[in-house]
């Protein structure tokens, strides 16, 4: 006789399909609206890609100046860090979809503009950096939008699948944009570049009408709707107000998050004194292992290759979190510090591998986390945050890495470096766990039950959004 029927709990509910979910990182991939956005994806990279590859050559023939270059970069990556919380606050309050196609309109018709300039002769460096200034104002709007429409497209529990199959994406579209845009500019000159990323825009903005969210995917919510904070255990946002406003109520909700905290607090040391392998690890190759540059060209393609296999494991992945992105944080600095003590170019190959690894399912738990944290409601503003914070410290990161290796040599700063960003991790655990005990002084402040269900609602991320890096991969 069969038994009667019971209630099953949620968390009992939701461990069911993890298990069955479990195996494949490619489970994202059943869902057709996320084909198709892994489609859109590849095709912006590689148009992103295309663009990059001649966008400093192009600064350099326009002025002649290598300064001129890193002006251009500093001028694009400004609103980021200096608008990127009222970006987020700002889609948090538009229509997803509408938002992310026009953002992805506009950007195209950026591209187009610098291709038709280019053709005319007419591009000069001041009209060169208004339209940088003009891409990296929109893209504060279009990161955080792209990355949130995103996240309606698959389940709760292939979130993981879906970054991890954004970053593979996103190396296939680099390695082919690299390569479209070398026969290009060779055949067409560099506007084909411009023209084909701002086709690669268009596309994008045509699949955003045809994706559909995935059932029981958390809706966008307006601020009027929302219950109080008293009742949901976090500050609420200003129903209305201006879009600064809302930033601050974005920036003072990321600070009341604990978890959101020291997630970013992992991550910005690691990128301050980790991470920039292309910098160190050349300078190592090269300088005390004695190798050839070309020998350098080895330790890349490893690096690249690890980062795949840490895509596939990543996507693996159900529920990380923060604890399991500051294990792999500290992991990746102790190896750090291991490469730094290489004695040959064998040794250091054999790091490399693990390093790269535990670097791309870091990212991958670290973005699941950012995306799925949050209350539906303020993911916007979250994100826009987390880009300002991410544009800081990226900017901050290789001049300050410059400066030790010009001052400290290379093996000190990759042995300190690492041995720092294991350290203070290890002794910011270990301070969570003590004021965690029962009866603590100053227990730090709780997760209300309510933010733990946000965990399991069903989202999923746009691959690249995570990552600091602006989502479908138009950074520029």
């Amino acid at each position: 006789m069969p038994l009667p029927r019971v209630p099953v709990l949620p968390s009992v509910r939701s461990a069911a399909p993890r298990r069955k979910r479990g195996g494949s990182p490619w489970r994202c991939l059943r869902t057709p609206s996320m084909r198709r956005w892994s489609l859109a994806n590849l095709v912006s990279n590689a148009g992103t890609w295309m663009q990059l590859t001649v966008q400093n050559l192009l600064v350099l023939q326009v002025t002649g100046s290598a300064a001129a270059t890193g002006l251009s970069l500093a001028v694009q990556a400004g609103p980021g860090l200096l608008l990127g919380v009222v970006g987020g606050s700002a889609v948090d309050r538009w229509p997803r979809k509408v938002t992310a196609a026009v953002s992805q309109a506009v950007l195209g018709l950026v591209a187009f503009s610098t291709a038709a300039l280019i053709g005319l002769d007419l591009l000069s460096m001041p009209v060169l950096l208004l339209l940088a200034a003009v891409t990296g104002i929109v893209n504060t709007v279009d990161g955080p939008a792209t990355a949130l429409l995103g996240n309606d497209l698959v389940p709760a529990g292939d979130v993981p699948s879906a970054i991890a199959l954004g970053s593979m994406v996103h190396s296939a579209g680099r390695l082919i944009g690299t390569a479209l845009a070398a026969v290009a500019v060779g055949t067409l000159g560099a506007s084909s570049a411009y023209l084909a990323n701002g086709v690669s825009f268009l596309f994008v903005a045509a699949i955003i009408p045809t994706l559909r969210p995935a059932a029981h995917a958390p809706r966008q919510t307006s601020a009027s709707t929302l219950p109080p904070a008293r009742e949901r255990g976090r500050p609420a946002p200003a129903p209305h107000g201006t879009a600064s406003t809302g930033a601050r109520a974005g920036l003072s909700y990321f600070m009341s998050r604990p978890r959101l905290v020291a997630l970013a607090g992992i991550t910005g040391l690691s990128s301050l004194f980790g991470r920039n392998y292309q910098l160190t690890l050349a300078v190592l190759v090269v300088g005390p292992l004695g190798a050839q540059e070309s020998d350098f060209g080895v330790v890349s393609t490893v690096l690249a290759v690890g980062g795949v296999l840490g895509a596939l494991l990543a996507g693996r992945l159900l529920r990380p979190t923060v604890r399991l992105v500051g294990t792999l944080a500290a992991c990746g600095g102790l190896l750090q510090a291991a490469a730094g003590l290489s004695p040959g170019l064998v040794v250091l190959v054999l790091l490399v591998v693990p390093m790269a690894v535990v670097e791309s399912v870091s990212d991958t738990a670290g973005a699941t986390v950012l995306q799925t944290d949050p209350a539906p409601e303020m993911r916007g503003r979250v994100l826009g945050v987390w880009r300002s914070a991410g544009t800081a410290w990226g900017l901050a990161g290789p001049p300050l890495l410059g400066l030790l290796l010009e001052f400290a040599g290379v093996r000190v700063t990759l042995v300190s470096g690492g041995l720092l960003i294991a350290g203070a991790i290890a002794c910011g655990g270990l301070r969570h766990r003590v004021l965690a005990r029962p009866g603590a002084a100053s227990p730090p402040v709780s997760v209300p039950v309510a933010a733990s269900a946000h965990v399991s609602v069903p989202v999923a991320a746009t691959p690249a959004a995570l990552a600091p890096s602006a989502a479908l991969g138009q950074a520029s």
